[in-house]
């Protein structure tokens, strides 16, 4: 198992390299003033002035200078200080959030983490749920309910359901409003009071004993999870029914049957188990998809998550922020990725022998 681990460990820096890579790629498609941002946010007005910069940073010096310079930044050679440099979490400036890319992220990214620390249990767990009992009761009235409900799922549009669970719910009832918290919460979050222990709202609610805005701030997330896990439930029927449905049929289960095994003991202790390996890979990339930002759900439920975030810089033509973000989920895929892979051999022993 350690040495599986370790020989996937090993492939991180090439993925990351790879990414890297590609996304100096696509800045390549900008020209020298346009990248010029990465460095600073006050470029020159004149042309000579902004002449001297582009020669100053390199951005007109050979493709592999300027890949080093933009890893590890360029020294101002006035003030010495170091300007840009990813390695050092510098993306560049954010014309859009008028900040710079990584305290944009930094800003944003913990609302995102809270969203998918509540969302993702129901979109896992009931997902797979749902799809055990369609291939436990195969053909039957639950299978062909649910078929039905995946098929509503797959081909209904995120935007459009989530238009109609507020109009439901908020613009009627108003019961779930949008946002992130009432005015009352934030004054409370914005006082001198509130600690933020772990800048996850929820957490830093109860660690700071207030369950009011504890309480206010997943009202205001109940939409956007059901919106998440109402479309993820339909993939997750699907692909668990269709590998418990495989399982199912395997020597090894009718074994267990015949030798008078209880049917719930054949199916959640041997059939489950070993139809979780495609599932674990939904799984994962269903988690990469909530952290790198829901752009649809966020944009219309208006939290202020790090999808909607880009969102509002790719609708502005902000390419230095957009290509921030997606650096930034190309870090989160290669870790998910390893998360998977390590679960993989913790479900299947034959992975890790491979």
């Amino acid at each position: 198992m350690i040495t599986y681990i370790i020989r996937r460990l090993l492939l991180v820096p090439f993925l990351l390299f790879g990414v890297t890579v590609l996304i100096f790629a696509m800045l390549q498609l900008l020209t020298p003033i346009e990248r010029a941002s990465l460095y600073t946010r006050d470029l020159p007005k004149n042309d000579k002035a902004l002449e001297g910069f582009i020669k100053i940073y390199g951005l007109d010096r050979p493709l592999y200078e300027q890949y080093w310079r933009w890893l590890v930044g360029v020294r101002d050679p006035q003030t010495g200080e170091r300007r840009g440099g990813i390695l050092f979490g510098d993306f560049g400036w954010s014309r859009t959030g008028s900040q710079p890319v990584a305290q944009l992220i930094a800003q944003r990214f913990p609302n995102t983490v809270d969203l998918t620390l509540w969302a993702v249990a129901p979109v896992i767990l009931v997902g797979i749920w749902l799809g055990v009992q369609a291939a436990v009761h195969h053909n039957g009235w639950i299978d062909q309910a649910g078929r039905i409900f995946s098929i509503i799922g797959t081909s209904f549009p995120t935007f459009v359901f989530g238009l109609l669970v507020l109009m439901a719910f908020y613009a009627k009832l108003g019961w779930f409003p949008p946002g992130r918290v009432s005015d009352w919460a934030n004054a409370v979050i914005n006082s001198p009071s509130f600690h933020p222990y772990t800048r996850l709202l929820t957490i830093d609610a109860l660690l700071n004993g207030r369950l009011d805005v504890f309480l206010d701030a997943l009202r205001h997330m109940f939409l956007p999870i059901l919106t998440l896990s109402y479309i993820n439930w339909a993939t997750f029927l699907r692909v668990t029914r269709s590998s418990m449905l495989e399982t199912l049929r395997q020597e090894y289960v009718t074994t267990a049957r015949a030798k008078g095994l209880p049917e719930r003991d054949v199916i959640y202790k041997h059939a489950r188990p070993n139809a979780m390996i495609p599932v674990v890979t939904l799984a994962g990339f269903s988690v990469v998809g909530l952290l790198g930002g829901v752009v649809i759900t966020e944009t219309v439920f208006n939290y202020p998550g790090i999808g909607s975030a880009a969102a509002a810089a790719a609708s502005q033509l902000d390419v230095v922020t957009t290509l921030g973000f997606a650096l930034f989920n190309g870090f989160i895929l290669i870790v998910a990725n390893l998360v998977v892979d390590v679960l993989y051999a913790y479900i299947d022993p034959r992975v890790r022998l491979s």
